[in-house]
C-alpha cells in the first residue's frame, strides 16, 4: 500500500534523506526507529504528502489518516470539534455533520478513553490528552492507512498501553495498515510486523521485526550498548540500554 523508491529529501540545501527505498504491504505494521533528527518525521511527511522529495517517490494506495507529533489549534475548538474534522471527507466541503458523524467521533473518543473530554476546549488539554484526541480524529476518518509520528511520546505508561492496544486491535480486527515512529523498541515488539531502523540519511535496515530488531542493530542505531532482557516465565523480552560505559 506504500512504496518508497530512491527517496531523497534536501531542506535548506541540507541533505536529510538519500536513496531510501521500502514497501509496506496491506495489513503490515511498520515501526520506524532512529535517533533524534535522523529524518523520521521527514520520511512520514513524504508518505503522507506533506513533504516534497528532491528525488525519488513516495506513493500510497488508500485513504490516509495522519497523527502529527505535535498539534495546537489556533481557534478555541472543543475536543468533539477537533475529532469531527476527521470526518471532512465524509461530510463534504459545505456540508454539516450528521448524526452518524457524531456517533463515529464519539466512538473513537471512547475507544481512546477520552470520551469524557468531548466538550472541553482542545487547547486546555495536556499534551498526552491531545495526542489521544488526535488519534481519535484520524480514526474517525475511517482511513485505510494510519500514520502516526511518535504517538506515545507524551504519554504515561497507562496511555501508552491504550495506544498500543488500539493499534493492535485495528490491525488484527480490521487489517488496517499502520506506520508509526517511536523511540521505544518495545512498541515495535508488541505490535509491529516490520521495522525500519534509520541510522543516518543514507544507512538503514528494513525488514521483519524478528530479523531486524536485534540488540546488535539497536546498539549501532543509538550508539549505546543495548542488551536483550527476558521477562521471567513469560517467554517475552525487551531491550535495555546500559548508559554507563
Amino acid at each position: 500500500m506504500i512504496d518508497v523508491a530512491d527517496l531523497s529529501v534536501t531542506l535548506s540545501d541540507k541533505p536529510i534523506l538519500e536513496n531510501y527505498s521500502l514497501s509496506v504491504g496491506q495489513g503490515d505494521v511498520l515501526a520506524v526507529l532512529g535517533a533524534n533528527g535522523v529524518g523520521k518525521t521527514t520520511l512520514l511527511n513524504c508518505i503522507v504528502g506533506l513533504g516534497r522529495p528532491s528525488a525519488g517517490t513516495a506513493t500510497s494506495r488508500g485513504r490516509i489518516g495522519y497523527v502529527p507529533q505535535l498539534f495546537h489549534s489556533t481557534f478555541a475548538f472543543s475536543v468533539l470539534d477537533i475529532v469531527l474534522m476527521g470526518r471532512a471527507r465524509h461530510i463534504g466541503l459545505f456540508g454539516s455533520p450528521r448524526r452518524l458523524d457524531y456517533e463515529v467521533a464519539q466512538k473513537y473518543l471512547d475507544q481512546m478513553k477520552v470520551g469524557h473530554l468531548r466538550d472541553r476546549p482542545f487547547n486546555e488539554l495536556s499534551g498526552g490528552q491531545r495526542q489521544l484526541v488526535m488519534i481519535a480524529q484520524a480514526l474517525s476518518s475511517e482511513c485505510e492507512i494510519l500514520i502516526l509520528d511518535e504517538p506515545c511520546s507524551a504519554l504515561d505508561y497507562k496511555n501508552q498501553s491504550i495506544v498500543i492496544d488500539t493499534l493492535r486491535a485495528l490491525n488484527d480486527g480490521m487489517g488496517l495498515t499502520i506506520v508509526f515512529s517511536t523511540h521505544a523498541p518495545q512498541h515495535g515488539l508488541e505490535v509491529a510486523s516490520h521495522v525500519l531502523l534509520m541510522r543516518d540519511r543514507r544507512r538503514y535496515e528494513h525488514g521483519p521485526v524478528d530479523e531486524v530488531l536485534t540488540a546488535a542493530n539497536l546498539s549501532a542505531l543509538y550508539d549505546v550498548p543495548i542488551a536483550k532482557a527476558n521477562f521471567a516465565d513469560s517467554g517475552k523480552f525487551t531491550f535495555a540500554p546500559s548508559f554507563g560505559r
